[in-house]
Formats: structure tokens, sequence, C-alpha cells
């Protein structure tokens, strides 16, 4: 067998993230697939998998190879579609992966429109808060917040989104507006463990002014739905995105504290791994996405 249907292979056993689930989507036995992928390290002189009983993990050789290999593939491709003249039609399987509260509530129906207009495209979405790695787990795209972790990895911002501080008026009534971010430490705080972010600790600037607080509350969830609503009951101050909190804003179930002050950024972007060539049905994606994200693109608060 030639490198490149073993770098196809390679990538499609990376996809789906274990032998078995491999094996049954190529129409073989999981030993076939172990013995391939056996002769592949053979012939490279390195191992490129460190296999357990339920899961694979990459080495980083075998980060290379799939890193590379997918750039090579890319060119192929490419080259082959100009070679013959042919547009490519976005069509097969793209796995996404998005945080659970935006994915649930914009990256899902987003994607039921997209269905509709790529029919060829077979659609899996994945929803966590934990940490992704997209070479690793086989995520063809990402929608994810704030800054890009990863010098391997291109983004295109989609969506501004600020972080705002709010609090039910029936909280603010009973323990007062804070005039400072130093009296943020005075005040019940709401929390939200989520990713890596340094758990109690709020980063403000005003101007050229910057504050560091401590703070600390009484409820703490890795579900922002929960914390939210936590906040609507008036048990403290929440920090949250726009994308969530302006709805209620708006209507004064919550009232924003501190507006002067502003928080890190929480803008939303679409990652996918660096490469020359993005397929087709990325890159179909990602034009799709960054159509209908216009709106909240161009505003300065998001549009939310």
């Amino acid at each position: 067998m030639d490198a490149f249907s073993d770098i196809a292979f390679f990538s499609l056993l990376i996809k789906h993230g274990s032998l078995a689930a491999a094996a049954q989507q190529i129409g073989v036995t999981p030993p076939a697939v172990s013995k391939r992928l056996a002769a592949i390290e053979r012939r490279l002189g390195v191992r490129l998998l460190q296999r357990t009983t339920r899961r694979i993990k990459l080495t980083p050789e075998g980060e290379t190879y799939i890193v590379e290999g997918a750039r090579v593939m890319q060119e192929l491709e490419a080259l082959e579609r100009t070679v013959s003249g042919s547009q490519a039609v976005p069509k097969g399987l793209l796995r996404v992966c998005a945080t659970l509260g935006f994915g649930r509530k914009h990256v899902a129906p987003v994607l039921s429109k997209f269905a509709r207009r790529f029919p060829d495209v077979e659609v899996q979405l994945h929803l966590t808060d934990r940490p992704v790695n997209l070479v690793e787990q086989g995520f063809d795209l990402q929608l994810r917040f704030g800054e890009l972790p990863d010098a391997r990895l291109t983004a295109r911002l989609l969506a501004r989104n600020r972080r705002v501080l709010c609090a039910s008026p029936a909280y603010l009534r009973r323990a007062g507006e804070p005039a400072s971010p130093r009296e943020l430490a005075q005040h019940a705080c709401l929390f939200i463990r989520e990713s890596e972010e340094t758990f109690g600790t709020w980063h403000l600037r005003s101007g050229t002014r910057t504050e560091t607080v401590k703070v600390r509350g009484p409820l703490a969830s890795n579900d922002g739905e929960c914390v939210f609503q936590w906040a609507l009951d008036g048990h403290g101050i929440l920090m949250r995105s726009l994308w969530e909190s302006a709805p209620m804003l708006r209507s004064g179930r919550l009232r924003a504290v501190l507006p002067e002050w502003s928080l890190p950024s929480a803008d939303v972007y679409a990652v996918f791994p660096t490469r020359s060539h993005l397929s087709a049905k990325t890159r179909a994606l990602v034009d799709f996405l960054m159509e209908t994200f216009e709106a909240n693109r161009l505003s300065e608060d998001g549009g939310w």
C-alpha cells in the first residue's frame, strides 16, 4: 500500500478515535486495522500511537504525521482539482466541536440550516466545556471563545462578544451596588468553572487602569445555565458573555454591574488546523458561519 493511502487510513483512524470504530467504518475487523497500523509503524520506524483498551493517543511522531500528512493530502487534492478543472463539492464527514451552552443555542441551529444547503456533508457536533485538541481528537472545526492557544491553528473571527458583570435587581437592592472593582470582594459572586480559566479571579480594565480581584461566593458550577439561573434568583453577581446575558439585561431581569469597567474579551472564533488548502466541506462551513454571524461580527458589542 502506498504512502498516500497510509496517510488517509491514519487520518480515518484518528477521526474515529479507536481501532474498533475505524474498523466498523471501513468494514473490516479490528485486528485487520491493528495489523495495518503496525505495518505503517514498521515502515516508518516509529510508533505513531499509544494504545490502550479504551483509547488511542498520538505520539509526537504521530502528531507530526497526521498534521503534515493532512497538508500533503490537501495539496494532492488541490492539484487534482486544478488538473481536472473540476470544482470540489462539499461532501463527507465533518466533525465540529463547541461549548455546551453556545453550541446548543447558536451552533446547532446553524448546522441545521447548513445540512439543508449541503446534503452531501455528514456533520457530527460534539459539545463540551473541556479543553479540546483538534489534531489529537480528530476535529475539523471548533467554535471557541477568546484568543488562539496554538500557533498550528488558524482562526476566523465570527462574532464580537463582550463579558459583563450582572446581577438581579433584588440582589443589588439587598447587598448594594459595588462602586469599584475592589468592592466585589465583599459581595457574593457566582462562578462558572470551565476550560482552564483561573477560578475566583476577575480581571477588570478602565482606560489605563487595571484591577485583579479575588472574589468568592456561595455557588459554582461547570454548567453556565445553572449559574445564570442562580443570578436570576438573586444569589449574587455573575460574569457572563453578552450572547447569553443581553436579553436579560434588556428586559431588566438583570442589571449591569460596574459597566464602566471592561472584562477580558470572549469573541467567538472558528478554529481549524492550519493547512495550505482547506477541504471543500470545511471551507463551506466556515463561509456559512461567517455569513450567518456577520451582524454579530460587525456590531461593536456583538449585536446580541
